[in-house]
C-alpha cells in the first residue's frame, strides 16, 4: 500500500471505516514491519480492525483469544503427548529404543497461533491478531518478547524459529490492567475514541445499511447521551451496531419508546445499566 490513505481507502471498502490515526498506524506497521497495540475501551473497533485489515491484504488470519492463566502450550507451542506415546510403544513392540531427540523432534511438534504465524509459508504473511493482551496474566507478556521483537519464537529442544516472512501483528488492550513497558516499547501504539457523532452515524450505516436514515440520527443522538451516564459497562461500537440492527429488524424507522425498550438488552449489559439507559429512554 501506497500511504495511509490508501490504507484507509481500501479499509473503507472491506467497510471498516478508519479515521487518519488508525490508518497511519497501520500503514507504518505495514510498512516498518513493526507489531501495532490498539488500545481504546470494548466495542470500539479494535477487533474489526485486525480482521479488516487481513481482508485487505488477502492475508490468512490468525487470533489468539487472551485471558487470566493462558500459557506457552496454548499461545506457542506444545508438545503431542499422545502420538510421542504411541511411537514409544510402537518401538518397544519392535524391540528398540527411542531417545529424548527422537520424541522432540518437529514431527511431533504442535503449532499454536504464535509459532503458526512465525512457521507460515505461504506467499502472503498472516495477520495474527493477539486479542486483548490486558486479559493475560503479566508473567504471559514475557513470552511475547522474542516474538515482537524479532518475529522468532525458540523451542529449546530443536532451537530457534524465525520467520521467513515476519507476519503483520496486531495486539489489542481495553485497558483493564497497564502493560509492561518491555512490550510496549516493541510495538507501535494506536488509541482508539470513540468516534464523534458524524462518524458514530457513518459507521452505523456502513454496518446496518438496512436501518432508515431518522433511526440512524435519533440512535446516534441517543448514545452519545447514554454515554454521559455512569455505567458499569458504556456501549461502544458493537453494541450500538447490535442495537440499531435489532431495531431496524423490527422494522423500526425511528426512535419509538416502546419499541427501543424492547431491544435495549443489545445496549446495556448489566441490571443497572439497563435501568438508567431505560430511565434515559423514558425522558427522551
Amino acid at each position: 500500500m501506497h500511504d495511509a490513505h490508501d490504507v484507509r481507502r481500501r479499509l473503507g471498502e472491506q467497510g471498516y471505516l478508519a479515521d487518519d490515526g488508525m490508518a497511519t498506524a497501520l500503514f507504518l506497521a505495514l510498512r516498518l514491519g513493526r507489531p501495532v497495540l490498539l488500545e481504546g475501551e470494548p466495542g470500539v473497533g479494535k477487533t474489526t480492525a485486525a480482521k479488516a485489515l487481513a481482508r485487505v491484504l488477502a492475508a490468512p488470519f490468525l487470533r489468539l483469544q487472551c485471558y487470566e492463566g493462558l500459557t506457552a502450550a496454548e499461545a506457542l507451542y506444545e508438545w503431542n503427548y499422545q502420538r510421542q506415546l504411541l511411537a514409544i510403544r510402537l518401538a518397544e513392540a519392535r524391540r528398540e529404543t527411542l531417545t529424548d531427540a527422537d520424541l522432540f523432534t518437529a514431527e511431533f511438534l504442535q503449532e499454536r497461533p504464535i509459532l503458526r504465524a512465525v512457521r507460515h509459508t505461504g506467499p502472503t504473511p498472516p495477520v495474527l491478531l493477539i486479542d486483548e493482551i490486558d486479559r493475560a496474566d503479566d508473567e504471559f507478556e514475557a513470552l511475547l518478547f522474542e516474538f515482537l521483537g524479532e518475529a522468532a519464537v525458540t523451542v529449546p529442544e530443536l532451537g530457534t524459529f524465525v520467520a521467513q516472512q515476519p507476519p503483520v501483528v496486531v495486539l489489542t488492550s481495553n485497558r483493564s490492567r497497564e502493560l509492561h513497558d518491555a512490550l510496549r516499547r516493541r510495538c507501535l501504539y494506536h488509541w482508539i475514541d470513540y468516534p464523534e457523532p458524524e462518524r458514530a452515524a457513518e459507521i452505523l450505516r456502513r454496518n446496518v445499511p438496512a436501518a432508515a436514515e431518522p433511526l440512524i440520527a435519533s440512535a446516534t443522538a441517543f448514545l452519545g447521551h447514554a454515554r454521559d451516564l455512569r455505567l458499569e459497562k458504556p456501549p461502544g461500537l458493537a453494541e450500538a451496531i447490535d442495537w440499531v440492527g435489532a431495531l431496524s429488524a423490527l422494522h423500526v424507522g425511528d426512535l419509538v419508546r416502546g419499541e427501543a425498550l424492547a431491544t435495549l438488552g443489545a445496549l446495556a449489559k448489566t441490571p443497572d445499566d439497563l435501568a438508567a439507559v431505560a430511565a434515559l429512554l423514558e425522558e427522551t
